[in-house]
């Protein structure tokens, strides 16, 4: 794969000027006060997995508008009092899945909250949390559902279902308020972004090759999707350049985690053709937090995986240590592949 943006020394170069909306924190407001109004406390019933080292709770969050957000909540079998906890947001067309897929927090002593993407999952039937608004003249995919107005967009109801679902994590009995971290790979990413600016007092934020960052350059050089979805739309509405990056500069989670002051610990690959490397930097450099990166040079969206979980498992270690917790550390770039 040959790199597909900027140099690791010109991406760490970056100065990222973003156009911000003057009334980007009033519109946020707006919206999160309006769901917190609306509908019913979270629901939490056990589920039997099979497992006997995890226990799983099936979680109904009221999100945007009140709607119910489904999702997973996973807890190490007997553990006793509250624990540090990772909230997880998935990637682009992914739904929660089957209870038993995602249990690697769990099994490494902490709560695991894992929230379903609505209108991403299977069908509703299989528990799926489904997007209530019809959506007209958008391409396939969801970059361009409401992309006429930031009221309409779909990312303002995927955001504020991440709010509301972090916010039933710090409320649960079984969860450490002061010890909440947001994660995401791609999609997830850039939701653990947007959320970690719109929601104060969270203990760390990891966002792995983060999408929904610098969205007007990832539209312009992004070789795969789901970027390309937006040059889709705009090569058929040729006059609607300005209201869509308008509409999505609202949802831009670069400007959004620029409000956030958690430590975090990014993840950006150099060969990235679906989140291009200088879009994750953009968000990196734009963060308002104590910051510190892996960078994979010869990987392309799939990042670290594996050897970047390892990453995480230390670096929450860490974090959750009294240790951790006092000294945010200092920005630091590491391969793990030359160690």
């Amino acid at each position: 794969m040959p790199l597909t943006d900027l140099t690791l020394a010109e991406c760490l170069a970056l100065r990222p000027a973003l156009d911000e909306p003057a009334d980007l924190d009033a519109f946020w407001d707006r919206t999160l006060r309006a769901a917190r109004a609306a509908g019913d406390a979270p629901r939490f019933t056990p589920v039997d997995t099979g497992l006997t080292q995890v226990t799983t709770y099936d979680v109904t969050v009221p999100g945007f508008a009140g709607e119910p957000v489904k999702g997973w909540l996973h807890l190490p079998a007997g553990a006793d009092g509250p624990l540090g906890c990772v909230v997880e947001f998935l990637g682009y067309g992914r739904g929660r899945g089957l209870p038993h897929e995602q249990v690697l927090w769990a099994t490494a002593g902490h709560a695991h909250f894992v929230m379903d993407t609505r209108g991403q999952g299977w069908s509703t039937a299989a528990g799926a949390t489904p997007d209530t608004v019809t959506s007209h003249g958008d391409v396939p995919g969801f970059l361009t559902r409401g992309v006429n107005s930031p009221d309409d967009h779909y990312y303002r109801r995927v955001y504020t279902d991440a709010v509301r679902f972090t916010e039933a994590a710090l409320a649960h009995p079984a969860v450490d308020p002061d010890r909440v971290v947001v994660t995401g790979h791609s999609q997830g990413g850039g939701i653990a972004l947007a959320v970690a600016g719109l929601v104060p007092g969270l203990a760390g934020v990891m966002p792995d090759t983060p999408f929904l960052c610098d969205i007007r350059r990832g539209a312009l050089i992004a070789g795969e999707p789901p970027y390309t979805e937006i040059a889709e739309y705009l090569s058929l509405h040729r006059d609607r350049a300005g209201t869509v990056f308008t509409t999505l500069s609202y949802v831009d989670a670069a400007l959004l985690g620029a409000r956030a002051t958690a430590p975090t610990l990014f993840s950006i690959a150099m060969m990235d053709a679906v989140c291009p490397p200088s879009t994750c930097f953009a968000a990196y450099h734009l963060y308002g937090g104590a910051k510190d990166l892996r960078v994979y040079e010869f990987n392309g969206h799939e990042g670290g995986a594996g050897h970047h979980r390892r990453e995480q498992l230390a670096w929450l270690r860490e974090l959750f240590s009294t240790s951790g917790l006092d000294d945010p550390g200092i920005s630091t770039l590491h391969d793990p592949q030359l160690a």
